[in-house]
């Protein structure tokens, strides 16, 4: 009973944060058409340095709370949960508050560092100070998320992500709208408005998580009486704050990864891209925006599936059922190869039509977006690879390998960064993440490998497969660009078309051969099979 409450809540928090995270890759596209590539460029300046922030200043909080929480509710001590709780409450305002000082204040600061030019700089700022209100209230709702999780109960977290996503997004959108088509207002307004909208989101969020409070919390209390307390640990809020950090700081080194990378990106893009100002803006919006959001597609849905094994992993290691954690870590390989790998390549041929018909067919934007995906989009398997690795070391206790293997890949991205820009212009950064990147994802296989040892050649027959499939997807998709005029579209229409050819006729070439060789089965099928032996 307990294994099946806890995989259907590990299902409900795997739907919640794929339809959060499709609904934050999704929006860009609209408020490129309203904003152009000016409201992106100003978004994804602000943006970054929020999304970093509020990991920091958060710690990992849902996870690392729940982690706790649920651990000491296990021991029969429940009122260790409850005084971190009351704590974490005050500490919580304070570290958002802190937050908030650290983007307000340091705005300018922020802006000289990255080398925004006078024309944009107080924009800059206006937009890193919008989005900064926001974290005066995320901490808080982090810390009751966690909290209810630690009761099993993830109604809460998965319903209030949804709903400060929804608002978050809608009042993009619709305040855009307005300034930009209504009042005939300016881009910078509308990109103001669009980094106040993190503050909309999170109070819609907080609302919701409170409600739950307020109907759930007599329920929760009630039952740590049932339950009796059986021990309990007289822990000092030192110790236990050291407990929670430990058990945070690895959620956060994930949580920021790529915000991580795309912080450099900003910071020395206008120091050593070889470019003129108006250029370097279309390619950091970009780079950092709107190519990066359409490379997380892919990443989003594959790592979401694949990581939902973790749990079966953490029993299985715990039980030191090493044959079955080597089962559950070729499942979790293989179904983010299967999806990741055709789409990263698909996306890639695909680069200059995807560009042209969501974002624009203006020749010279198109020349840099299209050239940005092109490169970028294989990037995907790169992020997916990392964050499931990430993931499997946390289930078998491992997740401090995380941190360092993150660690040495930001020192390589931050030292190729440069040359890399110099040498290569816009794809340079590209070059430079994925070597950072596939450093990382060395360290944190290697450790795998040690730890459970785990052959990674039980990969190799379905790599073939894989690699076999995309290559026929390929050819396929190279022959529809020889039949249609080439891989640069002549219009958004001719863009949409192509795309929309190419990736039903494609994706339905891959699924036949992976149908016909067996090897769709026995990805869906190990899937499936892992789901049934957990319950």
């Amino acid at each position: 009973m307990a294994a099946s409450k806890m995989i259907r809540g590990t299902m409900i928090l795997t739907v919640a944060a794929v339809v959060s995270r499709f609904l934050g890759i999704f929006f860009m596209v609209p408020y490129y058409w309203l904003t152009g590539s000016e409201g992106s460029y100003l978004y994804a300046n602000a943006y970054t340095l929020y999304a970093i922030m509020l990991s920091i200043s958060t710690l990992g909080l849902p996870l690392a709370v729940s982690k706790f929480v649920s651990k000491y509710n296990t021991l029969g001590d429940y009122e260790s949960g409850r005084r971190l709780l009351k704590s974490g409450v005050v500490l919580m305002l304070a570290a958002g508050f802190a937050g908030f000082l650290i983007l307000f204040l340091g705005a300018p600061a922020l802006a000289d560092a990255y080398g925004i030019p006078a024309a944009n700089f107080d924009n800059i700022v206006l937009m890193i100070r919008a989005v900064s209100i926001a974290i005066t209230i995320v901490p808080l709702m982090s810390l009751l998320r966690g909290y209810f999780q630690g009761f099993q109960s993830m109604g809460p977290t998965a319903v209030s992500q949804v709903v400060e996503q929804v608002m978050r997004v809608a009042f993009i959108l619709v305040s855009s709208f307005v300034v930009m088509n209504v009042l005939h207002g300016s881009v910078v307004t509308a990109a103001a408005l669009a980094t106040f909208a993190a503050f909309i989101g999170a109070v819609a969020g907080l609302y919701v998580v409170l409600h739950y409070w307020v109907t759930r919390h007599r329920k929760i209390a009630a039952m740590a009486e049932k339950a009796g307390t059986t021990q309990r640990y007289r822990m000092s809020l030192w110790s236990m704050y050291k407990e929670l950090i430990t058990y945070a700081a690895p959620f956060v080194a994930v949580g920021i990864a790529m915000q991580a990378y795309q912080l450099i990106d900003q910071m020395m893009a206008f120091h050593y891209l070889p470019y003129s100002e108006d250029i370097k803006d279309i390619v950091v919006g970009d780079l950092t925006m709107n190519d990066q959001k359409l490379v997380l597609i892919p990443v989003t849905l594959a790592t979401s599936l694949a990581v939902s094994a973790v749990p079966a992993i953490i029993s299985s290691f715990a039980n030191k059922d090493l044959r079955a954690v080597h089962e559950k870590i070729t499942q979790a390989f293989e179904l983010v190869l299967f999806l990741t790998v055709p789409a990263a390549v698909g996306l890639s041929m695909l680069g200059y039509m995807v560009h042209g018909f969501l974002y624009t067919a203006d020749p010279q934007q198109l020349a840099i977006g299209g050239k940005i995906l092109r490169w970028y989009a294989p990037t995907a398997l790169l992020f997916a690879l990392f964050q499931v690795g990430a993931s499997i070391l946390q289930g078998i206790n491992r997740q401090f390998v995380t941190l360092i293997a993150l660690g040495a890949g930001i020192l390589l991205k931050i030292l190729l960064n440069p040359i890399s820009m110099k040498l290569f212009g816009m794809i340079g950064s590209i070059i430079a993440t994925d070597i950072g990147y596939t450093v990382s994802i060395i360290m944190i296989f290697i450790a795998i490998r040690k730890t459970t040892d785990y052959q990674f050649s039980l990969l190799g027959q379905q790599i073939v497969h894989i690699l076999a499939y995309t290559g026929i997807m390929a050819l396929i998709i190279k022959i529809i660009f020889m039949l249609t005029g080439g891989a640069i579209p002549g219009g958004r229409l001719p863009a949409l078309m192509i795309t929309l050819l190419a990736v039903l006729i494609g994706a339905a070439v891959y699924l036949t051969l992976a149908k016909w060789t067996g090897l769709l089965r026995r990805i869906s099928g190990g899937t499936r099979l892992s789901v049934r032996k957990r319950g």
